[in-house]
Formats: structure tokens, sequence, C-alpha cells
């Protein structure tokens, strides 16, 4: 069994794959999109490591057969050579995501799908081979990215395919209406174009996140029968580029810790540890932290002496900011970690808050938080959309 047919048999048999995804993944798979140069992504360590094609096609093959991210552009495409850039802008998603998401999509025959952000290609080509090319439509703001998708969907035959060049966040009316949407870039606010551009009872499949830090959850929203609103429950969770209008840029250590600011910032003490809180890309804390605690970003800095600084900063005009030192030898709580916290908010007071409602509510994870998108902007729920939490945003 070639390593891609074997990779297929696992998603499938561990339910990740469904039975008509399947023979779709089978016969059509990512190594056919994908570049000369990739960066494989093991995400347990998060090293990033060159392939190249030419130089070693065998290495080139398993890390396209593989269950790993890779990252197929940084900086935009302005980066050259084999090295890692600063930002990587276009990828190949982790197969199981990629499976997730389209069962997420909930795809029928007859039916049309609007692709937002295009990439390699290869979600286009599966949709395309489950639907029919002429049911795709997808958009990528990418000019080079766009043309050597259409390409490689040519190759495959699936050169009906619609490949639009535009900036997604605006969807694609002239294709309109469309039954379904599915995002491959992370978003903080679903665009009402979106909403507009999709059939009452479509669906809206995205990777959706705060700023408060990376990790993001898909969300699969119901578009309702007025057409102007969504809602649906968090999935899965998952760390996507960002649309390019909503990217999260990390905030400046100059522009929030000042000699003034050293000075006044007020000192205490928390037992809440970072293992508790914070830590990893992939906890559940972090997702739903994000949630309660708006406008603002969280910034990892380098241990030293056996603490682990954490900076937390206000976003916008606001320019209050916290740092935990968490101690690093202390898992349970038990011992206590210094806080700093300067200006109008106390945004480390704040994660206790949230932290400590989270637990009362009994820790409530992905399929109990649910978002509602409406006229009044974006509605975080726990069980049904009428218990609203967290914060309102703007469409």
């Amino acid at each position: 069994m070639s390593g891609w047919r074997e990779l297929v048999a696992g998603l499938a048999s561990d339910g990740t794959l469904t039975a008509e995804w399947a023979p779709v993944f089978e016969a059509l798979p990512r190594s056919g999109f994908l570049p000369d140069v990739i960066w494989r992504h093991h995400v347990p360590t998060g090293r990033v490591e060159a392939v190249d094609r030419a130089r070693e096609p065998q290495r080139w093959r398993a890390a396209a057969e593989s269950g790993d991210p890779l990252v197929t552009q940084w900086d935009d495409g302005e980066h050259q050579g084999p090295e890692q850039g600063r930002v990587a802008s276009s990828s190949a998603s982790a197969p199981s995501v990629v499976a997730a998401m389209l069962a997420d999509l909930d795809v029928r025959p007859g039916q049309r799908v609007l692709e937002v952000g295009t990439g390699t290609g290869w979600n286009a080509g599966l949709l395309a081979r489950r639907l029919g090319a002429g049911a795709v439509t997808t958009v990528e703001v990418d000019r080079h990215l766009a043309d050597t998708a259409r390409a490689s969907l040519e190759r495959q035959g699936l050169g009906a395919v619609t490949v639009v060049h535009g900036d997604g966040f605006q969807g694609h009316p002239p294709r309109a209406p469309y039954d379904r949407l599915i995002a491959t870039c992370g978003v903080r606010t679903i665009p009402g174009a979106w909403l507009r551009q999709c059939r009452p009872g479509g669906r809206i499949v995205a990777p959706w996140g705060t700023r408060f830090t990376r990790t993001e959850a898909t969300v699969a929203l119901t578009v309702a029968e007025d057409g102007c609103s969504a809602g649906g429950p968090f999935t899965t969770l998952v760390q996507f580029m960002s649309l390019r209008a909503q990217r999260r840029d990390l905030p400046s250590y100059a522009d929030y810790v000042t000699a003034e600011s050293r000075e006044k910032a007020d000192r205490g003490t928390t037992k809440l540890t970072l293992g508790e809180t914070l830590a990893g890309d992939w906890d559940l804390s972090r997702f739903a932290l994000g949630l309660l605690v708006p406008d603002c970003a969280v910034v990892f800095d380098a241990p030293r002496g056996g603490r682990r600084p954490v900076w937390l900063c206000g976003l916008g005009d606001d320019r209050s900011w916290a740092c935990v030192l968490f101690r690093e030898d202390d898992h349970t709580g038990g011992l206590p970690s210094t806080v700093y916290q300067y200006g109008g908010r106390r945004l480390w007071d704040e994660v206790e808050t949230a932290y400590a409602w989270w637990q009362e509510q009994g820790r409530p994870g992905l399929g109990r938080l649910g978002l509602t998108v409406d006229g009044r902007g974006q509605h975080v729920w726990v069980d049904t959309p009428d218990h609203v939490v967290g914060f309102p945003s703007a469409v």
C-alpha cells in the first residue's frame, strides 16, 4: 500500500474521513498540487524543515504523503531560498483537518460551493471531484498562487473550476448564491458578504478565533431563513494562516512597557499555572479565555531564571499590560507566580475572572460553545444561542 493510500485508510478507519469522501481523497493525492520546495511542519515539536523535490525526491514524497501540514509560501511570496521565512503565508493543511472541515461542510450533489483561500488548489480539487468542477468557485488573494492552483487543477482534469484572483473577504458575487461556503484561512469576523451570498439554509465553515492567541476553532454556521444571520457550533481546534484583511500583528514591547509604566505597575500574585490557562497551542482553555477577554493579545517570552514571562497587551488605543512570571517548577498551582499589571484594565484579573466562570460552567468545550452572526455583530454562546457569553464584535 502506498503512503498516501495508507494515510487515507487510517483517516477512514478512525472516522475522520466519511464514506463519501474517502474515495475522493484516495483518487486525488495532495502531492499533485504541491510546489517543488515545501516546508514540513512537525506539529508536536513545532519544527519546520525544507524539502526540495529535485534534491530529495523520496523525502519530498514522504512529506507530501504524510499527515503533517506543509508550508508552501513565506512572506506573501517575497521570501526565496530554502530557509524558513518570517511569516508563513500559504500552506497545504493537514489531511485530517481538511477531511474534518469537509465533513462539517456537508455538501450534497447539485450544490454550489464558494471556497475562500485557494492556496495550492487541492481543497478545491476535492470539492470538484465530489460535486463536479463547474459547481466550485475558489478565490485567492495572491495572483501567483491563483495562477499556480489553476494550472494544477487543469492538470488534474478539473479546469472547469472557477479560480478567481481577488479578496475573499468580499466573497464572489457574480456566481452567487452558493449553497456552501468554506474558508481555508483564519478569520476573526465573519464577513457580511458571505452571509449575503449564501442561500437560506446554506452552510458556512471557517476557522474562527480572537486576537488573544493563534488558537482557533472551526465553526459550522447555518444561514437563517432571513439570509442576514447565521449560527452554529465550534467543532475542531485548528490554527490557520489569517485572511490577509484580518491578520494579527503582535504588539511591540516598546509601545507598551515604558520606564514610567514599569515603575507604576501594580505587583501581585496568582496561583493559576501556565498549564491551566495559556500553555498549549491545542489547549481548549486558550480558546475559551480568548472568548471572554476581549481586545487583548498574549505574547510569550523566553524562559529565564526558572520563570516563563507571559505578557498580555490591551489592543486598540488601550496600552494596558500585564506580565505573569509563571514558575516553571510548579504545575499544581501550589506556589504563587508574580504578576505585574498596568493601565486602565487589569488584564490578568480579567483572565482570572474568565477562568473562574469557565470552571463554574463545567469547562464548556467545542460542541457546547457556538457562534451567532447577525446585524448586531458576533455573539458567542454556551449550549444554546440564547445563553450569550463573552463580548459582541462587529461583522
